[in-house]
């Protein structure tokens, strides 16, 4: 038995046996620099507590989780508890500038939530810049004490964070492309928890799973890549899935699993094949032209017992291109739905938006090339404030720092998915759509064929949403609704609008504050491809937003 999986046998036991009530979790974050050595090459990385991926926070459903984050680097950092509802503490959810001032050299922040109705798999990660590129890591929310899982209990468990490697320093690699108004330059490799395997010219190490014959595993598979949805596969193995995004789904088999950036997947393995070992892999997926690292990420299945030089059987990963397949998965995904667990989704609705979602070009002087390619919702690309983080500047009713005319539907309609406008030029502007408390939602997430259409993994922060109804094209708004699956969709916090098509949300504003909206494919984050959610405080001191923090960072 590897260390890792020692460890998580020896946490999820303690988990188990101990008191009814729920708990405080108290964990420190140091980040720091550490030399580390992939692809044959050395450089420093970002890392917390000295660790690549960082360490998993583990805790209880109804627990809660103080995290006191120390930065001892000469950049501004934040952390972002990716899919935690944060109910009503969103100073503690991380955005940089959204939800906080980030946390400068040499000080620190204490972030503070309860894991309410949450159990299952999620991850954390820097929210400035490119940093989650190597500060990132699994959460791990065991359910209540009592509670049982809603399938067959595992022998063991095991993490895999899923991951790319630049062989230059991450913020280089981001300026380069800031500089040139371009896209920047792709990763040269994907990661298995933190490695990537034989590589060309070099032989570095892989992951190894090891397993026993006649055991049942749970995996939680979380995908911390910076900019590439990933295909994962292990040769000769099906893989049955329990949960995504921290939420039980209906269980079905499949032998690749989906997953986009900011996503997890729980997944069980039996361990039932021939005695041998056969081949983890994870590649990329992109059904248009858009570069990626074409490199496919390997790691090993091993039953103990083998000898060194038993044979690998090896698997044939998807092509890069394997549309049928992701939409395969996602359409397999259904909620749980039963008495304890179930699905509700809003039936009527009070906010009826579309977010039309593409590329621009806008002009820019300091640009190599004059121009810098954009991203936007609704002819929007978003910016970043800097004197205050917008949820500061709502409670604080400090103007000049966002406005609340964020379109509810594209300003100028037209064939989305045909041929685009002329004019590709997008507005700039720091804007917020207003919700009240407890109004129901529903979102039309909208692909475009603006210069480069792409699949894209969508996250709002705050909540869990229902993912009702999906296609190619565009949305049809007498049509489309009635085939929506108001029944059983899928719960997540992130989803994969597809190519040059769309996807329909539903959600309840239930939790007042600022609540990020953005694409998870980091590139597009930083061109503007973003947007944020003001939703109301409601009746009384239970429903409104707490008082902010006093070591609340400032600008």
């Amino acid at each position: 038995m590897g260390f890792r999986a020692l460890t998580l046998m020896l946490v999820a036991f303690v988990f188990h046996t101990a008191c009814v009530e729920p708990r405080v979790r108290h964990y420190n974050f140091k980040v720091g620099k550490k030399n580390i050595t992939r692809l044959c090459a050395s450089k420093l990385i970002l890392t917390v507590n000295g660790k690549f991926p960082g360490p998993t926070l583990y805790a209880r459903e109804d627990d809660t989780v103080i995290v006191r984050v120390v930065n001892h680097v000469n950049e501004n950092v934040t952390i972002h508890w990716h899919g935690v509802r944060q109910l009503r503490t969103g100073w503690s959810d991380g955005p940089a500038y959204i939800t906080q001032c980030p946390i400068q050299t040499g000080q620190s922040f204490v972030y503070n939530f309860t894991l309410t109705g949450q159990r299952g798999t999620l991850l954390w990660h820097a929210h400035i810049n490119w940093q989650r590129a190597t500060v990132h890591g699994a959460i791990v929310i065991f359910p209540k004490h009592g509670t049982l899982y809603p399938f067959p209990k595992p022998d063991k468990e095991e993490i895999l964070v899923l991951g790319e490697w630049w062989k230059s320093d991450i913020q280089a690699v981001l300026n380069q492309g800031l500089q040139s108004g371009r896209a920047p330059n792709v990763s040269d490799a994907h990661t298995i928890n933190g490695r990537p395997g034989p590589a060309p010219n070099c032989s570095s190490n892989g992951y190894t799973l090891h397993v026993e014959h006649g055991k049942t595993y749970l995996l939680r598979i979380v995908n911390a890549a910076v900019n590439e949805e990933l295909f994962f596969k292990i040769a000769g193995h099906q893989l049955t899935i329990v949960e995504v995004d921290a939420s039980y789904t209906k269980p079905f088999k499949t032998d690749t699993i989906f997953i986009g950036p900011g996503q997890t997947t729980n997944a069980l393995l039996a361990a039932d094949q021939e005695t041998g070992k056969y081949l983890i892999a994870i590649s990329p997926f992109m059904d248009t032209t858009v570069a990626t690292d074409n490199q496919t990420a390997t790691g090993l299945l091993r039953y103990l017992g083998i000898q060194a030089f038993s044979p690998t059987e090896v698997t044939a990963v998807p092509p890069r291109n394997a549309t049928p397949a992701t939409t395969r998965f996602m359409d397999s995904l259904r909620s749980l739905n039963s008495r304890q667990y179930p699905a509700n989704v809003p039936k009527s609705i009070d906010h009826s938006l579309m977010f039309a979602m593409g590329i621009g070009v806008n002009p820019c002087p300091t640009c190599l090339n004059g121009s810098q390619v954009v991203a936007d919702f609704n002819n929007v690309t978003f910016v970043l404030p800097t004197t205050a983080a917008i949820l500061q500047a709502y409670y604080y009713n400090i103007s000049g720092v966002y406005t609340e005319d964020f379109p509810a539907n594209p300003p100028n309609p037209y064939n989305y998915t045909g041929t685009p406008p002329a004019n590709m030029q997008t507005i700039n502007g720091t804007k917020v759509y207003r919700l009240g408390f407890n109004s129901t939602v529903q979102v039309v997430l909208q692909g475009t064929t603006m210069i480069a259409p792409e699949s894209h993994p969508i996250h709002l922060h705050g909540f869990n949403f229902y993912a009702v109804g999906r296609g190619v094209g565009n949305f049809d708004p007498q049509k489309d609704p009635e085939s929506f699956n108001l029944v059983d969709p899928v719960e997540r916090n992130t989803v994969s609008v597809p190519t040059a098509g769309w996807t329909a949300i539903r959600f309840r504003a239930d939790n007042p504050g600022i609540w990020f909206l953005h694409c998870h494919l980091e590139v597009h984050t930083t061109w503007g491809l973003k947007m944020a959610f003001l939703v109301e405080n409601g009746d009384g001191p239970s429903e409104s937003i707490l008082p902010p923090p006093d070591d609340l960072p400032s600008c």
